[in-house]
């Protein structure tokens, strides 16, 4: 079994940054795929970024391009998003999220592990 932790969430002001840790144990995590997803109050649950098992293809939902990264560390078991020129639509609890596959869906429901989520707040 994944066992996914985040952290790195807050309360940030519009314009700010934040980074989110996402620290996997439970298996070899360079045999995951790895991704983040949000869910604000009242919402489903969407996807945000998603990177392959060795750092390639990093890929983001239309309205994060340009602002947040992901990356990954084999090494450390970690992927991190930074985020950048948050907005207050950008509040919601992050959620990281592992795959078997090559690639995170862009489905939550065809995700395999979830963590508990980390909030982020922004302020305007």
């Amino acid at each position: 079994q994944v066992q996914l932790v985040e952290s790195g969430g807050g309360l940030v002001q519009a314009g700010g940054s934040l980074r989110l840790s996402c620290a996997a144990s439970g298996r070899t995590f360079s045999s995951l795929s790895m991704g983040w997803f949000r869910q604000a109050p009242g919402k489903d649950r969407e996807f945000v970024a998603r990177i392959n098992r060795n750092s390639g293809s990093p890929y983001y939902a239309t309205d994060v391009k340009g602002r947040f990264t992901i990356s990954r560390d084999n090494a450390k078991n970690t992927v991190w998003m930074q985020m950048n020129s948050l907005k207050p639509e950008d509040t919601a609890v992050y959620y990281c999220a592992a795959d078997s596959g090559s690639v995170v869906s862009n489905r939550p429901s065809q995700v395999d592990y979830w963590g508990q989520g980390t909030q982020v707040t922004v302020s305007s």
